[in-house]
């Protein structure tokens, strides 16, 4: 019992590392006994803690994991970025994002929501903007939703828009022989996009042919977005209305 109960302090005392100190109470069920269950509740509350670098000696270009999910890394510039798209269902204080909801919820939603390209978990995580500006966090700590400007420095690193794309595009998935050459290490794949009502582009779109980014800049009463295309080494910006589903990288913050 005195093991399992030091075990679990000494755990949540790590995870709450450079966290504000809360008093903790090591049953955590309230069950009134001290258990593996006491352990795995507090894991699970404090699992974001416990994502990403927190080894001194970690790099950029290293991976990292974040709710559970791994992700790699690539310096472009003086720039770290996440080297695949977003795929959390969580805010980084762990509250849920909502996602599966109706196209009709969809378009009508004026807060954060996700779903999956098609509805498949192992494809890219679409996010509305308003999920990318929610105080909670979309990215992991010490991460965060690129700005506009910060799209802009790593455009500008790769030689400016109407070349970068090629750059950042993967060496597959695009149709049409669209590959890009991959040379910046971001491996951009063509996600496409949730729509934000109905038309001529219901639900899903572009899957294979257009991949689109969210920003944290607003503009006007839309959204910045980055965008590339199959067909072009363009990346261009994008003026989105906030209901748009879009993918989402994360930009480590500046030292």
């Amino acid at each position: 019992m005195r093991s399992l109960t030091t075990l679990l302090a000494l755990l949540v005392s790590c995870s709450m590392l450079g966290q504000t100190n809360t008093l903790f109470n090591p049953d955590y069920n309230g069950d009134g006994f001290i258990g593996v269950d006491d352990i795995l509740g507090a894991l699970s509350f404090y699992d974001n803690a416990w994502d990403g670098p927190v080894s001194p000696s970690w790099t950029c270009g290293e991976a990292i994991t974040y709710a559970g999910v791994g992700y790699s890394t690539v310096q472009i510039g003086e720039q770290c970025w996440f080297a695949e798209n977003l795929r959390t269902i969580t805010y980084l204080n762990g509250d849920a994002i909502p996602q599966n909801l109706s196209q009709y919820s969809w378009s009508n939603t004026t807060s954060g929501a996700m779903a999956f390209q098609e509805n498949n978990p192992t494809t890219s995580g679409l996010y509305n903007w308003y999920a990318g500006v929610d105080p909670r966090g979309l990215c992991p700590s010490g991460w965060h939703v690129p700005t506009d400007g910060e799209w802009t420095v790593m455009t500008n690193f790769l030689g400016g828009e109407s070349v970068a794309g090629a750059q950042m595009k993967a060496t597959y998935g695009w149709h049409n022989g669209g590959n890009g050459t991959n040379s910046s290490g971001f491996s951009g794949l063509p996600g496409g996009f949730r729509a934000s009502h109905g038309g001529p582009h219901l639900g899903f779109s572009f899957n294979g042919e257009e991949g689109y980014w969210w920003s944290s800049s607003p503009n006007g009463s839309n959204g910045f977005g980055r965008l590339l295309r199959s067909y072009t080494e363009f990346f261009s910006t994008y003026n989105g209305e906030p209901k748009l589903g879009f993918s989402v990288r994360c930009v480590r913050d500046a030292e």
